[in-house]
């Protein structure tokens, strides 16, 4: 006898057109059974849960109400969007997400039509979803874009740059603000229900043109003053005088898990010629189950977990520190005994290690919110003013500051120190989230110093040495995970800027590697030392400025040369090439390889697979060596060098 199905509704749900085929009255039971497959499938894969639980509802009632994917709907940041995933034709691979080709943590355009618009970034979705309602509105096309946006992406200032300019767009354009931390509203209840149906309905929305028209055609004054009462009114009794000020028509706060207010209100907004439109949505971050709604973080990311209890499965314990920890606790030592030294991060205060930093010094710790822009120049004058500031921002998030690193920092060669984590791939969270181009970037930048440890006891050093370093800007990036169980050393020391060092020494290959493919280079030279090839491992530190000393004498001494680096075209490899043109070595038969991660953006996979094919693995670094010794002009194998 076959066991009955726990979601039944859930069962005749493929796309959202099923969806919009049930009645009103069982939306109730269905969003309840959604809920309950998000805890089920992240139980198996991991992933972002907190955000997706909040908005269960409010993902059912968007797809019941609007005709997507013709009405365009777009997730900011996109961790929220697995209940999206389910509704939208894709339960059946739910449990492959964030796996080698499996389905994205994220929104993406590949993946569905129902994901108009890729995002695994915050801000970005008023800003697209304004371009997708301009073009329907220049084209004659019907649909409408609706952007949801967390209140934490409210802290960027692109929000507030795309509502600016959202005027453009009438009633096409639908921002939903999903308020899950009571940030700005107080707790909604029923009267405020009944206000936001209310101010969206179409009744409403007659009677204050009706209005306007009337104490238009009497005194200024009165006018004005008649204006000013109800803008007053609604500003009090609902927070939107602001986003009124911006051009948009303000409903709110509504109860975001209330499928009695949110279906009005969205049917309202979805029929009325009133635009553009903010729909203020107040949830709770883990709603429904009881394990993430106890917890600190609403369990935003968690490991595999057993339902039952809520207990994660983190592996085992022990293990070598993870690198954001091992920088947030150096920090915080060396700012015991200086008190010029300060944390800045753009909302990822426990990922980058800050939050270390921050339990002991509060008062020089600083977490600006998702505004990077903000928090470099911000830094830039604490430099200024004689501090010693430490951003501290993930790779990938640093991209968005790179004006201000341009222009505030390196130009008026300021010292600021850059913590940079989430430097090179990044295993589930993907391409979006792969620090694969800050080497390029920043070692591009006259004034600019960049360096990358080799392990975590390296990375203690380099703290220090940025510490110190006054002379103008400084980076170090360093990856996500733990480190490989380096011993940490009790006194920190201050690296020589510029300067490497030579970790193996052999004669006829050399390897230079920057930052943690140390380790891949080592067993590399390991299989070459096998073969009867001597090879020579060198711990660069440095990108910028080089250690020019130190490589002229390995391509002085070795046959070949190989260049190690977890970055894209333009870093490392590109710095030493040029290093050797501009000395004249390429005039005289060099052989030099670069190793470096592929012209790709590389999807989520398990990191071996990752470095596998990017090609940084010991076997390719074996590989690539001893191709280069077999090539030469006649295109002819070396005697005794067989692969």
């Amino acid at each position: 006898m076959s066991q009955k199905s726990t979601t039944p509704l859930l069962d005749k749900v493929q796309i959202p057109a099923d969806l919009r085929k049930l009645d009103v009255g069982n939306l109730r039971q269905l969003a309840d059974e959604l809920r309950s497959e998000v805890i089920s499938a992240v139980s198996v894969t991991g992933g972002h849960l907190g955000a997706g639980l909040g908005v269960v509802e409010l993902t059912t009632a968007i797809h019941y109400v609007f005709n997507t994917p013709e009405d365009r709907l777009i997730w900011d940041v996109g961790h929220q969007c697995y209940p999206h995933k389910i509704l939208t034709g894709r339960r059946d691979r739910i449990r492959t997400i964030r796996t080698g080709g499996g389905l994205s943590g994220f929104t993406k355009r590949s993946e569905s039509e129902y994901d108009p618009f890729g995002a695994a970034h915050s801000s970005t979705s008023i800003s697209a979803a304004l371009g997708f309602a301009v073009a329907n509105k220049m084209r004659g096309l019907p649909g409408k874009a609706i952007a949801v946006i967390g209140d934490g992406a409210m802290s960027a200032g692109m929000a507030y740059e795309a509502m600016n300019n959202a005027e453009a767009a009438g009633n096409r354009l639908v921002v939903i603000l999903n308020d899950n931390d009571m940030s700005i509203a107080p707790p909604v209840g029923g009267l405020s229900g009944y206000l936001a149906r209310l101010v969206s309905s179409s009744e409403y929305l007659g009677i204050r043109k009706f209005a306007s028209k009337l104490t238009a055609k009497l005194s200024r004054r009165l006018h004005g003053a008649t204006a000013r009462a109800e803008e007053y009114a609604r500003g009090m009794a609902m927070g939107g005088t602001l986003f009124e000020e911006l051009g948009f028509y303000y409903v709110g706060p509504i109860d975001g898990h209330n499928l009695d207010q949110l279906i009005p209100v969205l049917e309202n907004v979805r029929d009325n010629a009133e635009g553009p439109v903010l729909i203020h949505c107040v949830t709770q971050k883990g709603k429904g189950y009881a394990p993430a709604e106890a917890a600190a973080d609403k369990y935003h990311g968690v490991a595999k977990f057993d339902v039952i209890s809520g207990q994660q499965d983190k592996g085992p314990g022990g293990g070598p520190p993870a690198y954001q920890n091992v920088f947030g606790e150096t920090l915080a030592k060396l700012a015991d005994s200086d008190p010029r030294i300060c944390a800045i991060t753009a909302a990822m205060p426990s990922g980058t290690g800050v939050d270390k930093f921050a339990a002991a010094h509060p008062a020089r710790s600083f977490d600006v919110g998702i505004a990077e822009q903000h928090g470099v120049t911000f830094a830039a004058g604490l430099a200024a003013q004689g501090m010693r500031p430490f951003c501290a921002i993930y790779s990938t998030f640093l991209q968005r500051a790179y004006d201000q690193v341009v222009h505030d920092v390196a130009i008026q060669n300021l010292p600021v120190r850059f913590a940079i984590d989430r430097a090179g791939l990044v295993g589930a969270d993907g391409s979006t989230h792969a620090g694969s181009f800050d080497v390029t970037y920043l070692a591009t930048l006259p004034n600019m110093v960049v360096m990358s440890p080799s392990d975590e006891a390296e990375l203690v050093h380099m703290t220090y040495t940025a510490a110190q370093y006054d002379d103008g800007p400084i980076a170090f990036r360093y990856p996500r995970g733990n480190g490989i169980g380096a011993v940490l050393p009790e006194i920190p020391m201050k690296l020589e800027i510029g300067k490497g060092r030579i970790v193996r020494q052999g004669k006829k290959i050399a390897i230079l590697s920057l930052g943690t493919r140390l380790a891949e280079a080592l067993k590399a030279a390991d299989v070459l030392d096998a073969k009867g090839l001597s090879t020579s491992v060198a711990d660069l530190r440095f990108v910028k400025p080089l250690d020019d000393e130190l490589i002229r004498h390995l391509i002085a001494t070795h046959e070949v040369i190989l260049t190690v680096e977890e970055g894209a075209v333009g870093g490392l490899g590109a710095h030493v090439l040029t290093l050797a043109s501009d000395l004249g070595l390429t005039d005289i038969g060099l052989k030099i390889r670069t190793m470096r991660l592929p012209d790709i953006f590389q999807d989520q996979d398990n990191p071996q697979k990752q470095y596998d094919e990017a090609g940084l693995n010991a076997p390719q670094i074996v590989d690539t060596a001893l191709k280069a010794l077999r090539h030469n002009s006649a295109g002819v194998e070396e005697a005794g060098v067989r692969a």
